[in-house]
């Protein structure tokens, strides 16, 4: 047996894939009307949508499976998302990949497989796929059938990335932010790992929009957003939660680790303003609070006690005119 490769853009991908707030969520019918378009359609036993994770292979949706999940060294579907067009598989035990994959030689007993890798932008994020315990051939007409379902899919998640993406900045919204901090949460819980949520609102936003236009301020905005992607870890839940606010959920930090970090961020943005001499220097103030459970019983008051940190921390900047240090 083989198992798939890595893809070498793995780090985006599956960020781009948590991003999405897909895994482990309830079936829907959006995806689940196309596997049983694609099982009726190529009278399949088993279909498929299929989303690789670091170490596993979850199905959105399955027709004719039981189990929710496998483990990614064993997919045929690892090996989908590494191809730019369907994989296909007439006779698993033929296939030196899989002969003796151990879901050909137990359950499902597959045999035959085809997968259409699904992509959101650039990322390939698992596939639409068909399997039968049986082998099969596959025509000219079968391979643009499926690709078309797949495209199908393709939208659905497309349309889920929208929903929970901030058009400008790429990064989460705030009902992004409030799925994915959940999920972040919920696992640091798991393995008793501290949780601290960063605030930060821009200060004198609204000057800069006044007095150097829109334009300007939407550049500020993508540079304060890309200052944070390049900041902080992957593990982190970062959004944009509306106008100049942004928040950033640290997992396995404390405050301590948050104040070291906030004063990296300054040193950064003060570099920033050096290098770029604009005639304004982009300041931000920040609150942060650690994540209590006994508190802290929803995302909701979880921001807002971080919010009314950041608030003290704007008054400080409003009443000395400085920029304060956290």
């Amino acid at each position: 047996m083989r198992a798939p490769q890595t893809p070498a853009d793995e780090d985006q991908r599956l960020n781009m894939l948590r991003g999405l707030c897909v895994l482990d969520t309830a079936p829907e019918e959006r995806f689940d009307r196309l596997t049983r378009m694609a099982q009726r359609m190529f009278n399949v036993p088993i279909a498929l949508v299929s989303l690789i994770d670091s170490n596993r292979q979850w199905f959105k949706s399955r027709i004719g499976l039981e189990v929710t999940e496998t483990a990614r060294e064993i997919s045929f579907c690892g090996h989908a998302i590494l191809e730019d067009d369907v994989l296909l598989i007439e006779n698993a035990l033929l296939d030196d990949r899989f002969s003796d994959n151990p879901l050909v030689l137990g359950p499902p007993h597959i045999r035959f497989y085809a997968g259409c890798p699904l992509k959101v932008g650039d990322m390939k994020l698992g596939t639409l796929c068909l399997i039968d315990d049986k082998g099969r051939v596959f025509e000219d007409l079968d391979y643009q059938l499926l690709r078309d379902l797949a495209k199908m899919a393709e939208m659905e998640l497309a349309s889920t990335q929208l929903a929970l993406t901030d058009e400008l900045t790429s990064l989460s919204n705030r009902r992004g932010f409030e799925m994915l901090s959940l999920q972040a949460i919920r696992t640091c819980e798991r393995l008793g790992k501290p949780a601290t949520l960063l605030f930060f609102d821009l200060n004198d936003f609204k000057k800069i929009n006044d007095n150097f236009g829109h334009h300007e301020g939407d550049h500020v905005l993508k540079v304060f957003a890309d200052t944070l992607l390049t900041l902080f870890r992957g593990s982190d839940v970062i959004s944009r939660i509306g106008g100049d606010e942004f928040v950033v959920l640290l997992t396995d930090a404390d405050q301590q680790r948050a104040s070291l970090i906030i004063s990296r961020m300054h040193e950064w943005i003060d570099r920033i303003n050096r290098g770029a001499q604009r005639g304004y220097d982009i300041r931000f103030s920040v609150g942060h609070i650690e994540y209590d459970r006994s508190r802290h019983t929803s995302t909701a008051v979880l921001l807002a006690d971080a919010d009314a940190a950041m608030y003290a921390c704007k008054q400080a900047y409003r009443n000395k005119n400085i920029d304060p240090s956290p």
